[in-house]
């Protein structure tokens, strides 16, 4: 089985292997499948980390698997303003939807509850078999982040002694 715990970069003249994969199987820390070709591969990557289209695992042997996104049954979202497509985004967020946000679409995994309340709001969904590609939040990436925070005290009082 060839076993990859390392996210690196493709330069030219490397030769890969692919592996496809669906949104689920991305977001997994460790995982095993085949790759195009038949083999087997585990990965073992940072917990948080979703695989993104072109990122290449790199096996304990040297060997490079690119990922390819899969195609998968999507909702597209559509609108006549920017200011619906907003709304929707705001409402597909309430209820923590993994979704794309591009231009002019917004895109969820495949949900006629999901495409009911959106075109409840007005807008168009169409159905596609297509990559997804979601935002990662904005707590993705991997690593620790700092956040300051203040105190206030209702009472007045010194710090004599």
């Amino acid at each position: 089985m060839l076993e990859a715990f390392q996210i690196t970069h493709l330069h030219d003249g490397d030769e890969t292997l692919a592996v496809v994969l669906t949104f689920e199987e991305r977001q997994k820390s460790r995982h095993r499948t085949l790759t195009s070709c038949g083999k087997t591969l585990g990965w073992f990557v940072e917990r948080g980390r979703v695989l993104q289209q072109d990122d290449v695992l790199k096996c304990k042997d040297g060997t490079l698997i690119k990922v390819i996104a899969a195609a998968e049954d999507v909702s597209n979202v559509v609108a006549p303003s920017p200011l619906l497509l907003m709304r929707a985004a705001y409402h597909l967020g309430n209820r923590h939807v993994p979704l794309q946000v591009e231009q002019n679409f917004l895109r969820y995994q495949q949900d006629h509850v999901l495409d009911a309340m959106v075109e409840g709001l007005g807008l168009t969904v169409e159905h596609a078999q297509l990559p997804f590609h979601p935002e990662n939040g904005a707590y993705s990436g991997g690593h620790s982040h700092a956040h300051a925070h203040s105190h206030s005290h209702a009472e007045a009082h010194t710090h004599e002694h």
